[in-house]
């Protein structure tokens, strides 16, 4: 983002004459990341969800701080005066990047991919304004985190697919519940993985003048 625009928001007040904050997500992880922060906010989901292109190379990182730009603009469009806070989540492995799985069977295959291997877990997040009648960017990053799998039988996975905690999730896992047990160990931040990287976020969020609680930025 450029200085100039910084500046600009630090001197037109803080938070408080913000409002609440706008999370650009329905994804219920997100949610209990900033709830479980004391961050008050509201909902409003972004429609745009764009689709990763199997049929050629995609970088992880490019892609999902595009995408989180992309639903941060789309939101802030709809709420005057309000910092929206838009983000994407993706997994890499072995040159192949993996989104939220169409159904079962590729749940099934992403899992089967993961198994026994390292992945790269990225989560971008971007925040945006609209001020005036025009919307701004004011800020995007990402985080990446590590996860190692453990070597997962075919028949261990197909009992996880039938619970259905894979089917909205990026690489079709949730760290933080039933997917648990097949991972070996997280390297980086684990809430990154879960969907928000809290720390960064809260940091950025203070730098635009945001009045982040100190115990957040800890």
């Amino acid at each position: 983002m450029p200085p100039m625009a910084r500046r600009r928001e630090r001197s037109g007040g803080a938070g408080g004459s913000w409002g609440r904050l706008v999370l650009a997500s329905a994804s219920p992880r997100r949610k209990e990341i900033l709830s479980a922060a004391g961050i008050e906010f509201d909902v409003d989901a972004s429609d745009v969800e764009p689709e990763l292109d199997e049929q050629r190379a995609v970088d992880p990182v490019e892609f999902a701080r595009g995408a989180a730009v992309a639903k941060a603009l789309d939101v802030a469009s709809r709420h005057e005066g309000r910092l929206v806070v838009g983000a994407d989540t993706v997994v890499a492995v072995g040159g192949a990047v993996l989104g939220k799985p169409t159904d079962e069977a590729d749940a099934a295959e992403m899992l089967s991919l993961l198994s026994g291997r390292e992945n790269q877990v990225t989560t971008a997040f971007a925040v945006a304004m609209l001020r005036g009648g025009h919307v701004e960017l004011l800020a995007v990053d990402h985080e990446t985190s590590s996860v190692m799998f453990k070597a997962i039988p075919p028949l261990q996975i197909a009992e996880y697919v039938r619970t259905g905690e894979p089917l909205d999730k990026a690489g079709a896992y949730a760290v933080q519940g039933l997917g648990a047990e097949l991972i070996e160990r997280v390297e980086g931040d684990y809430l990154n993985v879960v969907g928000l990287p809290l720390e960064k976020l809260c940091k950025t969020l203070s730098e635009l003048g945001w009045p982040v609680r100190p115990a957040l930025s800890q």
